[in-house]
């Protein structure tokens, strides 16, 4: 009689489990069901970009420069939380917090990091002229690029296996599901603005991706991460700090991380010392911020070179040796390099204060 009750119990137990598994399942989606019927809190730089680009639900769209088919309250809220994501990736600026931005921040390992960084004007970057900046990776171009080829993985990805790969390699994280909300509502947001903009799906526009720059667009004196440390010092510390670590105001994130902990890893494609071409295309077409396209292509590649010489968080394909060794150099780099700024500038006052008596 034993053994009939023991197998009883078992029994009753998984069902039991399995009862409890499927309730928190129910829960979990009605909680998932409220979010998405909610109203949406705006960023107030979503706010102001949405409200130029005139989204609306409706029959009709009005796009650039033509009619196209409208949005229901539904389609309106899913572009705006998009928005918010690339805006606000982690919540910082929403009062439910990161529950608002669907708990993204479990994709990334930088507490400060946001599509933003990347994708500047949140997805539709403008030169001083208003018109689309050239490889400034806009989400509308790339959205209409449809299915596209990554010659570094040999795979045709999808608009949302793109974004997979912007979590695994630019923010040196971890990717979403194929179907999560996040990816779901970035995809929304990217497909409005490539209607609104008319924007023609299969079209090449210079403002998507990145203008990649390689060593044969120099004048081939040589990548000098000498002269990078230089022109980093002159065009590049005033915003992302002397040791790369980039400067925040409150909890965002104003100017991302170059370096240390925050940063993208070694094995990221932005990593001058992984992809030689990716981050100097970057820099010329995207920085400084106002001064885009001031600096020479080699400017640009001796900038990367020198970044990639910084203490970074190991890739996934590194080993525990490296990423131990790289995390004890981002731990004592910084206050070396604050240490060395403080002896140049003694020994410049110095200088300076020997010339006048002279």
């Amino acid at each position: 009689m034993a053994r009939p009750a023991t197998m009883a119990l078992k029994i009753a137990a998984i069902i039991g489990a399995a009862a409890a598994l499927y309730a928190l399942a129910l829960h979990e989606h009605t909680a998932r069901d409220l979010q998405r019927d909610a109203t949406v809190d705006l960023t107030p730089a979503c706010a102001e970009k949405l409200a130029g680009l005139g989204l609306a639900s409706g029959e009709r769209f009005l796009a650039a420069s033509r009619p196209a088919r409208g949005y229901s309250n539904e389609d309106v809220r899913a572009i705006q939380r998009g928005c918010n994501l690339v805006n606000d990736l982690q919540g910082h600026f929403a009062r439910d917090g990161a529950a608002a931005r669907w708990n993204a921040a479990r994709f990334v390992r930088g507490s400060l990091t946001t599509c933003d960084h990347c994708h500047q004007g949140i997805g539709d970057k403008r030169d001083a002229t208003g018109r689309p900046q050239a490889g400034s990776n806009s989400l509308a171009a790339s959205w209409v690029m449809a299915d596209m080829y990554d010659r570094f993985t040999g795979l045709l990805l999808s608009y949302e296996l793109r974004q997979m790969q912007c979590f695994i390699n630019s923010s040196n994280g971890f990717k979403p599901n194929a179907a999560d909300d996040v990816l779901r509502d970035v995809t929304a947001y990217s497909r409005f603005l490539s209607a609104a903009l008319d924007l023609r799906v299969g079209e090449r526009y210079p403002e998507q991706g990145i203008d990649e720059i390689a060593a044969s667009a120099t004048l081939k004196r040589g990548d000098d991460y000498i002269r990078g440390a230089h022109l980093y010092r002159s065009h590049c510390a005033a915003c992302h700090g002397a040791d790369a670590s980039g400067m925040a105001t409150g909890e965002k994130a104003r100017y991302p991380a170059l370096a240390g902990p925050q940063s993208f890893s070694t094995d990221s494609r932005m990593n001058f010392a992984m992809v030689n071409s990716v981050m100097p295309g970057f820099i010329c077409r995207n920085m400084p911020p106002g001064r885009e396209g001031s600096l020479a292509n080699q400017d640009c590649r001796d900038i990367a070179y020198y970044l990639s010489t910084l203490p970074r968080p190991a890739g996934d394909k590194e080993g525990p040796l490296t990423a131990a060794w790289q995390q004890i150099m981002m731990t004592a780099m910084p206050p070396l390099t604050r240490y060395a700024d403080s002896l140049r500038k003694e020994n410049g006052h110095a200088l300076e204060g020997n010339g006048a008596a002279d």
